[in-house]
Protein backbone atom coordinates (compact mmCIF):
# COMPACT_ATOMS: atom_id res chain seq x y z
CA UNK A 1 0.00 0.00 0.00
CA UNK A 2 1.47 3.42 -0.55
CA UNK A 3 2.01 5.45 1.85
CA UNK A 4 0.17 8.28 0.69
CA UNK A 5 -2.82 6.45 0.52
CA UNK A 6 -4.68 5.99 3.68
CA UNK A 7 -5.42 2.51 5.25
CA UNK A 8 -8.92 1.88 6.14
CA UNK A 9 -8.56 1.80 10.16
CA UNK A 10 -6.07 2.82 13.02
CA UNK A 11 -6.93 -0.03 14.98
CA UNK A 12 -6.19 0.84 18.96
CA UNK A 13 -6.15 -2.03 21.62
CA UNK A 14 -5.77 0.57 24.93
CA UNK A 15 -4.89 -1.75 28.32
CA UNK A 16 -3.31 -1.48 31.39
CA UNK A 17 0.22 -2.07 30.70
CA UNK A 18 0.33 -1.29 26.95
CA UNK A 19 -1.30 -0.01 24.20
CA UNK A 20 -1.12 -1.31 20.71
CA UNK A 21 -1.91 -0.27 17.72
CA UNK A 22 -2.40 -1.54 14.24
CA UNK A 23 -2.39 0.10 10.64
CA UNK A 24 -5.17 -1.90 8.97
CA UNK A 25 -7.26 -2.87 5.54
CA UNK A 26 -10.40 -4.54 5.47
CA UNK A 27 -8.65 -8.08 5.15
CA UNK A 28 -5.46 -7.78 7.00
CA UNK A 29 -3.25 -5.74 9.34
CA UNK A 30 -0.23 -4.26 8.02
CA UNK A 31 2.21 -2.82 10.46
CA UNK A 32 2.26 -2.61 14.53
CA UNK A 33 3.61 -0.21 16.79
CA UNK A 34 2.98 -0.63 20.64
CA UNK A 35 3.93 1.98 23.61
CA UNK A 36 3.64 1.39 27.44
CA UNK A 37 0.16 2.95 28.57
CA UNK A 38 1.50 5.15 31.53
CA UNK A 39 3.61 6.74 28.85
CA UNK A 40 0.99 7.81 26.81
CA UNK A 41 0.04 11.80 26.61
CA UNK A 42 -0.96 13.74 23.22
CA UNK A 43 2.69 14.49 21.98
CA UNK A 44 3.61 10.76 22.89
CA UNK A 45 0.75 9.48 20.82
CA UNK A 46 0.78 11.71 17.51
CA UNK A 47 4.85 10.76 17.81
CA UNK A 48 3.90 7.23 17.83
CA UNK A 49 1.47 6.92 14.74
CA UNK A 50 3.95 9.46 13.08
CA UNK A 51 3.78 8.44 8.84
CA UNK A 52 0.81 6.69 9.60
CA UNK A 53 -2.51 7.38 7.75
CA UNK A 54 -5.97 6.22 7.86
CA UNK A 55 -9.16 6.80 7.62
CA UNK A 56 -11.11 5.40 10.25
CA UNK A 57 -10.04 4.20 14.10
CA UNK A 58 -11.48 1.61 16.04
CA UNK A 59 -10.53 1.98 19.69
CA UNK A 60 -10.53 -1.03 22.39
CA UNK A 61 -10.13 0.69 25.91
CA UNK A 62 -10.08 -0.37 29.76
CA UNK A 63 -8.72 2.74 30.64
CA UNK A 64 -10.83 5.53 30.68
CA UNK A 65 -8.70 8.44 31.00
CA UNK A 66 -6.32 7.33 28.09
CA UNK A 67 -9.70 6.19 26.26
CA UNK A 68 -10.79 10.16 26.73
CA UNK A 69 -7.22 11.47 25.85
CA UNK A 70 -7.53 9.56 22.73
CA UNK A 71 -10.83 10.33 21.76
CA UNK A 72 -9.57 13.79 22.35
CA UNK A 73 -6.79 13.52 20.01
CA UNK A 74 -8.54 11.93 17.23
CA UNK A 75 -12.41 12.60 17.28
CA UNK A 76 -12.16 16.00 15.62
CA UNK A 77 -10.77 14.39 12.02
CA UNK A 78 -11.56 10.72 12.20
CA UNK A 79 -14.47 8.52 12.25
CA UNK A 80 -14.07 6.68 15.69
CA UNK A 81 -16.00 3.54 16.91
CA UNK A 82 -15.41 2.58 20.26
CA UNK A 83 -15.93 -1.13 21.11
CA UNK A 84 -19.47 -1.72 23.42
CA UNK A 85 -21.91 -4.43 23.63
CA UNK A 86 -24.01 -1.82 21.94
CA UNK A 87 -22.66 -2.50 18.44
CA UNK A 88 -22.31 -5.04 15.98
CA UNK A 89 -20.07 -7.44 16.87
CA UNK A 90 -20.99 -10.44 14.79
CA UNK A 91 -22.08 -12.33 17.79
CA UNK A 92 -24.83 -11.75 20.41
CA UNK A 93 -24.00 -11.51 24.35
CA UNK A 94 -25.85 -13.50 26.57
CA UNK A 95 -25.41 -11.64 30.22
CA UNK A 96 -26.18 -9.88 32.93
CA UNK A 97 -24.56 -6.29 32.69
CA UNK A 98 -22.95 -6.42 29.47
CA UNK A 99 -21.57 -2.66 30.49
CA UNK A 100 -19.47 -4.26 32.61
CA UNK A 101 -17.57 -6.75 30.10
CA UNK A 102 -14.09 -5.08 28.92
CA UNK A 103 -14.01 -4.09 25.45
CA UNK A 104 -10.92 -5.98 24.43
CA UNK A 105 -12.63 -9.11 25.93
CA UNK A 106 -15.56 -8.35 23.13
CA UNK A 107 -13.06 -8.33 20.49
CA UNK A 108 -11.68 -11.57 21.55
CA UNK A 109 -14.88 -13.21 21.31
CA UNK A 110 -15.62 -11.73 17.96
CA UNK A 111 -12.28 -12.31 16.19
CA UNK A 112 -12.20 -16.05 17.52
CA UNK A 113 -15.82 -16.81 16.15
CA UNK A 114 -14.90 -15.19 13.12
CA UNK A 115 -11.48 -16.21 12.01
CA UNK A 116 -12.43 -19.79 13.38
CA UNK A 117 -16.01 -20.28 12.29
CA UNK A 118 -16.68 -22.28 14.94
CA UNK A 119 -18.31 -22.32 18.30
CA UNK A 120 -17.92 -23.04 21.17
CA UNK A 121 -14.97 -21.19 21.61
CA UNK A 122 -12.66 -20.44 24.72
CA UNK A 123 -10.36 -17.28 24.52
CA UNK A 124 -7.28 -16.91 26.91
CA UNK A 125 -5.49 -13.41 26.83
CA UNK A 126 -2.75 -13.49 28.81
CA UNK A 127 -2.61 -9.55 29.78
CA UNK A 128 -1.85 -7.44 33.25
CA UNK A 129 -4.81 -9.93 34.30
CA UNK A 130 -5.57 -13.45 32.71
CA UNK A 131 -9.04 -13.63 31.30
CA UNK A 132 -10.87 -16.57 29.63
CA UNK A 133 -14.03 -15.07 27.51
CA UNK A 134 -16.43 -18.10 26.95
CA UNK A 135 -18.31 -18.28 23.59
CA UNK A 136 -21.83 -20.45 23.19
CA UNK A 137 -22.66 -22.95 20.73
CA UNK A 138 -25.30 -20.55 19.64
CA UNK A 139 -22.45 -18.18 19.23
CA UNK A 140 -23.41 -15.71 22.31
CA UNK A 141 -20.66 -14.18 24.48
CA UNK A 142 -22.34 -15.77 27.98
CA UNK A 143 -19.26 -14.73 30.52
CA UNK A 144 -15.82 -15.53 31.56
CA UNK A 145 -13.20 -15.85 34.14
CA UNK A 146 -10.14 -13.51 35.58
CA UNK A 147 -7.34 -14.30 37.68
CA UNK A 148 -4.24 -13.03 38.49
CA UNK A 149 -1.51 -12.28 35.41
CA UNK A 150 1.85 -13.92 35.60
CA UNK A 151 3.33 -10.68 35.84
CA UNK A 152 1.48 -9.88 38.84
CA UNK A 153 2.02 -13.15 40.56
CA UNK A 154 5.88 -13.00 39.86
CA UNK A 155 6.12 -9.06 40.92
CA UNK A 156 4.51 -9.62 44.51
CA UNK A 157 6.62 -12.56 45.38
CA UNK A 158 9.84 -10.23 44.50
CA UNK A 159 8.35 -7.04 46.50
CA UNK A 160 6.86 -8.68 49.14
CA UNK A 161 10.04 -10.91 50.29
CA UNK A 162 13.43 -9.56 50.82
CA UNK A 163 15.63 -12.43 49.04
CA UNK A 164 13.38 -13.40 46.15
CA UNK A 165 14.76 -11.45 43.03
CA UNK A 166 12.58 -9.83 40.38
CA UNK A 167 12.82 -12.65 37.27
CA UNK A 168 12.04 -12.84 33.41
CA UNK A 169 9.97 -15.60 32.44
CA UNK A 170 11.10 -18.67 30.65
CA UNK A 171 10.38 -22.50 30.16
CA UNK A 172 12.07 -23.41 33.61
CA UNK A 173 15.27 -25.94 32.92
CA UNK A 174 13.09 -28.55 35.08
CA UNK A 175 10.02 -29.03 37.97
CA UNK A 176 12.99 -29.33 40.70
CA UNK A 177 14.72 -26.12 40.52
CA UNK A 178 18.29 -26.22 41.54
CA UNK A 179 18.61 -22.37 42.39
CA UNK A 180 16.39 -19.77 43.70
CA UNK A 181 15.54 -18.46 40.04
CA UNK A 182 14.92 -21.87 38.12
CA UNK A 183 12.48 -22.54 41.45
CA UNK A 184 10.86 -19.59 41.29
CA UNK A 185 10.56 -20.21 37.32
CA UNK A 186 9.18 -23.78 37.74
CA UNK A 187 6.42 -22.61 40.58
CA UNK A 188 5.74 -19.81 38.12
CA UNK A 189 4.96 -21.78 34.58
CA UNK A 190 4.27 -25.36 35.60
CA UNK A 191 1.85 -23.50 38.29
CA UNK A 192 0.16 -21.38 35.86
CA UNK A 193 -0.33 -24.04 33.58
CA UNK A 194 -2.25 -25.75 36.61
CA UNK A 195 -4.36 -22.71 36.81
CA UNK A 196 -4.71 -22.17 33.62
CA UNK A 197 -5.73 -26.17 33.04
CA UNK A 198 -8.18 -26.07 35.97
CA UNK A 199 -10.28 -23.45 34.43
CA UNK A 200 -10.28 -24.62 31.13
CA UNK A 201 -11.73 -27.89 32.57
CA UNK A 202 -13.89 -26.40 35.01
CA UNK A 203 -15.58 -24.20 32.26
CA UNK A 204 -15.94 -27.17 29.54
CA UNK A 205 -17.92 -29.08 32.04
CA UNK A 206 -20.32 -26.06 32.34
CA UNK A 207 -20.86 -25.76 28.55
CA UNK A 208 -23.24 -27.98 28.22
CA UNK A 209 -22.37 -28.92 24.39
CA UNK A 210 -21.42 -32.12 22.63
CA UNK A 211 -19.23 -30.08 20.79
CA UNK A 212 -15.40 -29.37 22.04
CA UNK A 213 -14.87 -25.84 22.26
CA UNK A 214 -11.64 -24.05 20.03
CA UNK A 215 -9.34 -22.39 22.81
CA UNK A 216 -7.30 -20.08 21.42
CA UNK A 217 -4.60 -17.98 23.27
CA UNK A 218 -3.64 -14.01 23.34
CA UNK A 219 -1.85 -12.16 25.16
CA UNK A 220 1.93 -11.28 26.36
CA UNK A 221 2.99 -14.94 27.81
CA UNK A 222 0.75 -17.05 25.66
CA UNK A 223 3.30 -18.85 23.60
CA UNK A 224 4.87 -19.53 26.60
CA UNK A 225 2.47 -20.99 28.69
CA UNK A 226 0.28 -22.55 25.90
CA UNK A 227 3.96 -24.72 24.91
CA UNK A 228 2.24 -27.02 27.70
CA UNK A 229 -0.90 -27.01 27.74
CA UNK A 230 -2.08 -29.34 24.69
CA UNK A 231 -6.04 -28.36 25.41
CA UNK A 232 -5.13 -25.21 23.88
CA UNK A 233 -5.46 -25.26 19.94
CA UNK A 234 -3.56 -21.91 18.63
CA UNK A 235 -1.99 -19.03 19.92
CA UNK A 236 -2.54 -15.60 18.39
CA UNK A 237 -0.91 -12.69 19.39
CA UNK A 238 -2.62 -10.12 17.12
CA UNK A 239 -6.42 -11.61 17.89
CA UNK A 240 -7.49 -8.84 19.82
CA UNK A 241 -6.44 -6.45 16.87
CA UNK A 242 -8.33 -8.83 14.23
CA UNK A 243 -11.36 -8.49 16.41
CA UNK A 244 -10.83 -4.64 15.93
CA UNK A 245 -10.56 -4.85 12.41
CA UNK A 246 -13.28 -7.13 12.18
CA UNK A 247 -15.75 -5.37 14.58
CA UNK A 248 -15.06 -2.29 11.99
CA UNK A 249 -15.79 -3.83 8.84
CA UNK A 250 -19.40 -4.92 10.67
CA UNK A 251 -19.61 -1.19 11.45
CA UNK A 252 -18.44 0.98 9.08
CA UNK A 253 -19.72 -0.50 6.62
CA UNK A 254 -23.16 -1.08 7.62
Amino acid sequence: MPSDKPAPYLLINNNNSRTKFALASEIELLEHRVIDTKLLTQKSLIEKLSGWHFQNIVIASVVPKKAALILETFANDYSMLEISHQINLGITVDFPDPSTIGADRLANAAAVIAIHETAPAIVVDFGTAVTFDIISSDRAYIGGVIAPGLDVMTDYMHDRTALLPKIDLAEPPAAIGKSTVDAMLSGAVHGYRGLVKEILEQVESELESDQTPVIVATGGYAELIAEGLPKINSVDPYLTLEGLRIIGNLNFSS
